[in-house]
């Protein structure tokens, strides 16, 4: 899924560890006495110089680093909406509305009080997984939970749903 920018990350990574080891290796050797404290002043202003030239870079990356996870992340939402957004036919979307209204208030991250049952239709892992989810229902995206709803709802009507179909 996010092998486009593997090896640009692993670089960055090698950077980010490296940048501190130069800070490091630039502070020089420790003295110690008088000497120590006549230039105590030079050297701190000196460090500082060179710790803030070696950050913009450092900071730079980050930056980009961010920009790049972010624009990844965007696609993958896009492609997760494309994916989901039209539902099996014979299932309205004001269905799915009032079972989920009734099972979690709407609510796509909500958990039972005991665990069992997770995301805006109160699904349990295995009938989750029965409709071709993966991972936690809770966590999925609201449009995924509306999909695998309406899957269920398509092969087996309100019957998943005793109080609330």
């Amino acid at each position: 899924m996010f092998s486009s920018w593997r090896y640009p990350a692993a670089f960055a990574v090698s950077v980010a560890v490296a940048f501190p080891a130069f800070a490091v290796a630039a502070t020089g050797p420790e003295r110690s006495g008088n000497q120590a404290r006549g230039t105590a002043k030079a050297e701190a202003k000196h460090r500082h110089a060179g710790e803030r030239v070696l950050n913009r870079p450092f900071r730079r990356l980050h930056r980009t680093i961010d920009v790049q996870v972010r624009q990844i992340r965007a696609e993958e939402r896009g492609r997760q909406q494309e994916r989901f957004a039209s539902l099996p036919a014979g299932v309205s979307q004001s269905t799915l509305d009032a079972i989920a209204s009734c099972e979690s208030g709407g609510d796509p991250t909500a958990v039972s009080s005991d665990g069992s049952y997770r995301g805006k239709y109160q699904f349990d892992y295995g009938t989750w997984a029965g409709v071709g989810g993966s991972g936690d229902p809770a966590a999925a995206p609201e449009q995924e939970q509306d999909y695998r709803a309406a899957l269920l709802y398509a092969q087996s009507g309100s019957s998943p749903w005793p109080v609330c179909g």
